[in-house]
């Protein structure tokens, strides 16, 4: 089941640090059901990213940007995030 809550949370800091050409976020927490975080309450959450920002920015630096704007949800409301970070010129076309 998809918490829109979160999913809104993580979009709107993405957006506000990053300014992102497009946010794509899905939540797979119901696929962790049982698992230690997901019994936390911290969510599994897949997260696609075009932003002009990682323009020059090796995979690292574009992890620890989007980590940076999410700042404290990872420690509460996020436990596990899979990251895909693109410029618009890397991202795939759909």
């Amino acid at each position: 089941m998809s918490n829109p809550g979160r999913i809104a949370m993580i979009r709107e800091r993405l957006t506000t640090a990053l300014s992102p050409i497009k946010v794509d976020i899905i939540d797979d927490s119901h696929k962790h059901a049982g698992h230690a975080g997901a019994r936390g309450g911290g969510g599994h959450f897949n997260v696609t990213i075009v932003a002009d920002v990682f323009e020059g920015k090796g995979l690292l630096q574009r992890h620890r940007m989007v980590y940076a704007a999410l700042g404290n949800a990872m420690q509460s409301e996020i436990h596990a995030l899979s990251i895909q970070a693109y410029t618009p010129q890397e991202a795939p076309s759909s």
